[in-house]
């Protein structure tokens, strides 16, 4: 399975790179923005492809040609403006799944955020952060596309347990970026997670048999 990673550049897709690199079975795009960004992949079997997400959709359609499935991870981050959470984070997630279509990718995977289809659930100081997420989710939703939907908790560095606990709704908690990538990686091939959204927190259970019991 080749899969395009958007949103390389960033914590989860670092780690998503990393992990499916060493799986067999699959290759990977890394999509960057810069192009010295791609030094990093020199002498390596991983294929930087440039492209932006406040560019034409033509241009990322180009860069997941090929690809099997998509993995939107791409985030504006933390310290930018509301104005960029609307063009990265809405726009440029709404854009990825038009480009899918129009590259005849069918597989797409979409990191969201916790609870972002429950408009109750939504933390105040970063709601349009969550009203970004909860229409990007849903333009994924009313695509052609076979989609999964992950809803990770708040994101810690620490290192990943390999354990989760995945649901429709699930009490607040957080995640290690680590085990965010492993669960992205497990979804790609699991057939329990298409077609379906779901809640990612830390747990007590092994990765791939927490999304068997979905």
């Amino acid at each position: 399975m080749k899969v395009l990673v958007v949103g390389a550049n960033g914590q989860i897709g670092r780690h998503l790179i990393k992990l499916l690199d060493e799986e067999q079975g699959f290759s990977v795009k890394a999509m960057l923005r810069q192009p010295d960004q791609a030094d990093a992949y020199q002498g390596t079997d991983i294929e930087p492809v440039l492209a932006s997400l406040e560019g034409p959709v033509d241009t990322i359609a180009k860069a997941a040609k090929g690809c099997d499935a998509i993995v939107f991870t791409a985030g504006s981050g933390g310290h930018t403006g509301y104005d960029k959470t609307l063009l990265v984070d809405l726009d440029g997630a709404v854009k990825t799944v038009e480009a899918a279509e129009q590259a005849g990718v069918k597989r797409f995977v979409m990191v969201s955020a916790f609870q972002a289809h429950n408009r109750e659930n939504w933390a105040e100081e970063i709601k349009p952060y969550y009203v970004a997420k909860h229409y990007a989710d849903k333009a994924l939703l009313q695509s052609s596309l076979n989609y999964t939907i992950i809803r990770p908790g708040g994101l810690i560095n620490e290192p990943g347990s390999g354990k989760v606990a995945v649901a429709e709704n699930l009490e607040r908690g957080s995640i290690p970026r680590e085990d965010v990538a492993r669960t992205i990686a497990a979804s790609l091939k699991e057939e329990n997670t298409y077609q379906r959204s779901f809640d990612l927190i830390a747990g007590d259970s092994p990765i791939a048999e927490a999304l068997k019991k979905l």
